[in-house]
């Protein structure tokens, strides 16, 4: 089993300037090999990355742009696995894009890197540096001190080092033997979970868990910082004679009051994103390590993206972000994720008698079943349905199915062969399960999420 350990790292002040130096090649490499990429295709030729990683060998340490002041191939100080895989990560980058655009999705291609505005990383092979402990040593370096030693045993597959708000991060990729990936689960319950903006989740058992909101908790700082560093490029510009947008190839002159407010603008925002990430982490492994199915919607995340009101709150607390690390952690923990379909009523149904409340509307909390009179809690009742609705698969003789992208959109919880295939529905054969009247709208939300 595949699985990435992220260690901070802490680097001497020449252990950071040569990071910067190589995060910096990797990227001017990239920006080379796409104009590159792109020159030829405007050519009607088919560039690949091989013959144009060959073409940039050939000119890398005698080309004047790749020369220092002295007229030395600046490149030599780099370690050559910095400049040598962006060529891999472009061909990837554009494989992607054609790929999503023959299945018909939305697709960007790949784009140029501008200094500040990218993430500082470059790449390592596996046999270019070493573990000692807590100890790493890198080429060109040598040894680096680690926040902690590597957690798994097993063949060490490459590794990257990134930056992230003036803080340097060793991430190393491991080939983990599956005896020491899998962990053992504490329980065997089928749990629904009702995912929402002011619950982050909603379990069938009751229970609700508050999302912690980070964003909307530091928003106010957030904008503060904002300003002040706005304030300073705004002199910045004044002082050099330039009005409205700054010209492409400019760079303003740096003063270390701008560089203090960019670095204190990076931390908080570093802040923010950790404490959404040990949240999600916590929440999925708890419930992946206690339950051997989970049931989660198959929410149109992008389509929720849309509504600007929500957009901000929804974003905060994660949605998909708690879905992919459920899909991967079921892996190790031997646990099934089920995704019921979107259009499901979950909502909508009395979880007691089965009854569809057709007239609920999203702003109401709360509402009585007209049938038999039981009051439901909406993201309580969400939850327990999505868990039934598993259970009835399951109770009906059917394998509990498994998350996977090639789910059939449409369906509700199906079952899934093992070599891949059409996903079986099963709510029109379980209980009253019939669709929430906006299958119609479907077409129309995928659209414009296109």
């Amino acid at each position: 089993m595949l699985l990435a350990h992220r260690i901070r790292i802490a680097p001497t002040l020449e252990q950071r300037a040569y990071f910067a130096r190589a995060a910096g090649t990797a990227r001017r490499v990239w920006n080379w090999v796409l104009a590159e990429w792109q020159r030829q295709a405007a050519l009607c030729l088919r560039p690949n990355a091989l013959a144009l990683k060959k073409q940039f060998n050939a000119i890398k340490y005698a080309h004047p742009d790749w020369l220092d002041e002295r007229g030395q191939p600046w490149l030599r100080t780099i370690h050559r696995d910095a400049h040598a895989q962006p060529f891999a990560h472009l061909a990837k980058a554009w494989s992607r894009y054609f790929a999503q655009r023959r299945a018909g999705e939305k697709a960007h291609p790949p784009r140029f890197k501008t200094k500040g505005r990218c993430r500082d990383a470059f790449y390592l092979a596996n046999d270019r540096f070493r573990l000692e402990g807590a100890a790493a040593v890198l080429p060109k370096v040598g040894r680096v001190a680690l926040r902690e030693a590597l957690r798994w045993p097993g063949r060490i597959l490459g590794a990257s080092v990134s930056r992230e708000a003036g803080h340097w991060f060793l991430s190393v990729q491991v080939d983990v033997p599956d005896a020491v990936a899998r962990r053992r689960r504490t329980g065997d319950a089928i749990v629904g979970v009702d995912l929402g903006v002011n619950r982050a989740a909603t379990l069938s058992t009751g229970e609700t868990i508050a999302a912690p909101r980070p964003l909307k908790a530091a928003l106010r700082r957030l904008r503060i910082r904002g300003r002040r560093l706005s304030r300073k490029i705004e002199a910045a510009k004044t002082r050099a004679g330039i009005a409205g947008n700054i010209p492409k190839g400019t760079r303003l002159p740096a003063s270390k009051n701008r560089t203090k407010g960019a670095q204190a603008l990076a931390r908080l925002q570093a802040r923010i994103a950790r404490v959404r990430r040990d949240f999600t982490h916590k929440l999925t492994t708890r419930l992946c390590r206690e339950n051997r199915a989970v049931v989660i919607e198959d929410l149109n995340v992008r389509g929720m993206l849309a509504n600007a009101r929500l957009a901000r709150a929804i974003a905060d607390v994660g949605f998909y972000e708690i879905r992919r690390q459920l899909q991967y952690k079921a892996d190790r923990y031997g646990t099934t994720i089920v995704l019921a379909d979107r259009w499901y009523p979950s909502s909508k149904l009395c979880s007691g008698c089965g009854e569809r409340n057709g007239i609920l509307s999203l702003g109401e909390r709360a509402w009585h079943c007209a049938a038999c009179g039981v009051h439901h809690d909406r993201d309580v009742n969400a939850a327990v349905n999505l868990e039934r609705l598993a259970t009835a698969a399951l109770e009906a003789g059917q394998a509990l199915p498994v998350a996977s992208p090639a789910a059939t959109p449409g369906t509700a919880a199906g079952q899934l062969p093992a070599g891949g295939g059409k996903v079986t529905p099963v709510r029109h054969e379980h209980g009253r399960q019939d669709g929430s009247g906006q299958e119609e709208n479907a077409a129309h939300f995928r659209a414009r999420s296109r």
